[in-house]
């Protein structure tokens, strides 16, 4: 895979960017993450997250000027979140219970900080976090000296503040107050402070620094030079706080704090002997799609406490209205993206690093198979980013460095193959015509389906259109596409466009979203149209009235997600039958049925969750017009009708919602009828009946063995083989507790293994199952 294009790809899934109230905030509290706690009633786990970025959150906690309330997309949907007072109800309640671990430093040093403000405090709280030994300095009587005054005690408790420089007392810091630092070599002189630590740092607030002008570089203002990145002053080894930089601005603790803790992280750099620079871009906003619209309207709560305090049910009432910020847009609506636990991003590199593995497992294969290659997630994601496009180059990458586990496509593969085989194709010009102005290529799905369908909307449409109905019944060569398969997907085109030169290029009417959406694509030699705006123009035979009562949801194929013109056909066509039917949410966000990319034979499960999703979203029967998808959903026991149950019912008059599916083995048998069908009756071939799959002996299998046998991708003709073979051959074995023989045989990539009893009125199949593999020598 292209790592630029991995790249790129990367970049457009936005769930990694930070919501909006972390992205407001300078300390980068996960506002998300602690109101997730909150609201679960989990008041320690959220201080926690809130005291991991917070140095002093008893003392912020009450004077944060609170930024992220700003930025709060909730503001959007009922009023903002009230975060401020969430932090304090989560202090509050839970203060001191986060551990505070010292970091072990290999080389500890000694820092001076001289000031006792926020910064000052903050600096030398993240540097004595580091294992460093910091001595601070203060003029004043008091650490704090500043913020003491500047809250009414009723914002601000003096207890606040003292338990918070007592915790600094615990990390090891010392705070030595009424002691002015000035510049020259005395006792708190700065050449004294320089030669006995091994960094300083000057945390003088705003007053201006013209007692530093010999020692330090001043600017115009008066106040010490500082480069605005690092915090680096004109002498080597001392930093000053910012601040006081950012003139024309209001006091702020929260950017004193931050302030505090960029000199800090530039200071345990220099200590380091690493870069002042390197990686230390600051992001501000964020690009992280909300689906706000999503979410209902929800005012703040009200505190009932005077002063507005919460109480803990209260914030936990708050933290419940955060949405949280998250896109998910794509990962909420799919179930195979839902089903690994992550996002696209992380899937995008971990399908890369499985691709770029040179030996080792490949643990994320399957996967990477699971991907239905429906789009959905392109049309849901506000950057456009499909997955389908992703796992569809890795397996290419993976079929290219025979990397791809053969078992997951090879029933597929094998199925493929028996559609393009002379076993069912079949290519001619209408009966009497010698050209064909069109062919109809209704799709293997449909003649595997339903071939009574086929044979009468042939008719029909020879009837109804002039210059030569021509029929090709093939397969367009989707699964050698949705597999990775370049190399025999050329194949099939070259077959494909070699049997339409022999038609003399007719176009081609497709009933199959998936051949049309597959032939525009990667056929761009043929010229195809759908079936449905065609229907729609000539009209069903006369007196055609649908054959169900009651409303029906109408599912569209996923490949025609943009196909405007055959979703507005289909429900003319359904409403000219008398149907009455509903959306379900729309065509553009339709889902796929699950068989779509080949998932029901590399991964059943996401398949079945696929599909069951769907089926859960109404329970009014369901009205589709892709064949695949009719026969999915009544696998899963939904009631589902194609279209064509309503316009071509069955002479037996029986419910058309309840057709069953016919299964691999029975979509196979059909193709074979039709074609016979076909030929026989419309060109007069001399053809009979297709034999039987049970040849000499009649096949008993239960319902449930069958169904067993099609979870496990074993057809009805593999188990007659391997009988065939164990009572020509004799090579089985026999139970002699049960008097059941099992045998097997290896069939392609597939060895089948049956259990059967051979019975006065033919042989009673117990069991069928196998495996699919190839075994390689190693020498």
């Amino acid at each position: 895979m292209d790592p630029a294009q991995v790249k790129a790809w990367e970049a457009r899934c936005t769930e990694e960017q930070p919501p909006a109230c972390r992205a407001a905030c300078p300390l980068r509290v996960d506002v998300r993450a602690m109101a997730e706690k909150m609201k679960a009633g989990d008041f320690v786990g959220a201080y926690a997250v809130y005291a991991t970025v917070v140095p002093f959150p008893a003392i912020l906690s009450h004077v944060c000027d609170h930024p992220c309330e700003a930025a709060c997309r909730r503001a959007e949907a009922g009023g903002a979140l009230r975060i401020r007072a969430l932090e304090q109800a989560c202090v509050e309640e839970a203060y001191g219970t986060a551990r505070r671990v010292i970091q072990k430093a290999r080389k500890p040093k000694r820092i001076a900080v001289v000031g006792a403000g926020l910064a000052g405090l903050t600096s030398a709280f993240d540097l004595a976090m580091k294992g460093h030994a910091v001595t601070v300095i203060e003029a004043d009587a008091h650490a704090l000296e500043t913020l003491r005054h500047a809250y009414d005690e009723t914002i601000l408790p003096a207890s606040a503040i003292e338990v918070e420089i007592g915790g600094l007392a615990k990390l090891g810091v010392t705070v030595n107050c009424r002691a002015r630092v000035t510049a020259g070599d005395g006792p708190l002189g700065l050449d004294t402070l320089v030669a006995g630590n091994d960094a300083v740092l000057l945390a003088l607030g705003a007053r201006p620094a013209s007692a530093f002008a010999e020692a330090l570089r001043l600017n115009d203002s008066g106040r010490i030079a500082v480069d605005p990145e690092t915090r680096t002053t004109s002498r080597p080894g001392v930093f000053a706080t910012g601040l006081h930089e950012r003139l024309g601005t209001a006091w702020s603790p929260l950017r004193s704090i931050t302030d505090g803790r960029r000199a800090a992280a530039s200071i345990d750099r220099f200590l380091q002997g690493a870069s002042l620079t390197a990686g230390r871009d600051e992001e501000t906003g964020t690009c992280l799609y909300v689906n706000v619209t999503a979410h209902a309207p929800q005012p703040p709560v009200a505190a009932a406490q005077p002063g507005g305090a919460y109480t803990h049910a209260e914030a936990m009432a708050e933290a419940a209205r955060c949405f949280p910020c998250r896109c998910l847009e794509c990962v909420n609506a799919c179930a195979y993206l839902a089903r690994y636990g992550a996002y696209p991003k992380r899937y995008v590199r971990e399908i890369y690093n499985n691709d770029s593995i040179v030996m080792g497992n490949r643990k994320a294969n399957r996967m990477i198979d699971s991907c239905t290659l429906c789009g959905l997630c392109a049309e849901l994601c506000p950057n456009d980013l499909a997955m389908g496009e992703v796992c569809l180059e890795a397996r290419r990458s993976m079929v290219r460095r025979g990397k791809m586990p053969p078992s997951h496509h090879d029933f597929a593969l094998r199925d493929m193959a028996f559609a393009r085989s002379d076993e069912v194709t079949l290519a001619r010009h209408q009966p009497g015509h010698d050209a064909s102005a069109v062919a109809f290529f209704p799709g293997c799905a449909l003649a595997g389906s339903s071939p009574d369908h086929v044979a009468r909307l042939y008719a029909h449409l020879c009837g109804r259109l002039s210059g030569g109905v021509g029929l090709v019944l093939d397969c367009c060569g989707a699964p050698s596409h949705w597999s990775g398969r370049e190399t025999l997907h050329a194949e099939v085109r070259t077959g494909l466009v070699a049997t339409w030169e022999r038609l003399g290029r007719p176009t081609l009417i497709t009933a199959c979203a998936s051949c049309l959406r597959h032939m525009d694509d990667l056929h761009p030699d043929i010229e195809v149209r759908s079936l449905w705006p065609l229907l729609a123009e000539v009209g069903w035979p006369e007196g055609a009235r649908a054959a169900i009562a009651g409303p029906l949801a109408i599912h569209d194929p996923c490949a025609a997600r943009h196909d405007a013109a055959s979703q507005d056909a289909v429900r003319k066509l359904a409403a000219g039958l008398g149907a009455t039917v509903h959306e379900l949410g729309g065509a553009a966000r339709t889902t796929c049925c699950g068989f779509g990319g080949l998932v029901t034979f590399a991964n059943p499960e996401v398949a079945d969750a696929i599909v069951d999703r769907r089926i859960g979203e109404s329970d009014d029967d369901y009205l589709v017009w892709c064949a695949m998808c009719r026969d999915s959903f009544a696998r899963r026991g939904k009631r589902a009708a194609h279209l064509l149950d309503l316009a071509f019912p069955a002479a037996d008059g029986g419910d058309p919602a309840e057709r069953p599916d016919p299964g691999f083995s029975g979509r196979r048998d059909n193709r074979r009828r039709l074609k016979v069908r076909l030929a026989r009756d419309l060109w007069g071939d001399d053809v009979s009946e297709p034999a039987d799959p049970s040849r000499e002996r009649r096949l008993i299998i239960d319902p449930a063995v069958r169904a067993d046998m099609e979870r496990k991708l074993i057809l009805v003709e593999d188990v007659d083989r391997v009988v065939l073979h164990a009572e020509t051959t004799g090579q089985k074995l026999k139970d002699p507790r049960t008097g059941r023989s099992i045998a097997s045989a290896r069939l392609g990539s597939l060895t089948c293994w049956v259990e059967y009893e051979v019975g006065p009125v033919g042989v009673v199949v117990h069991r069928a199952y196998g495996h699919r593999m190839t075994v390689e020598s190693s020498s």
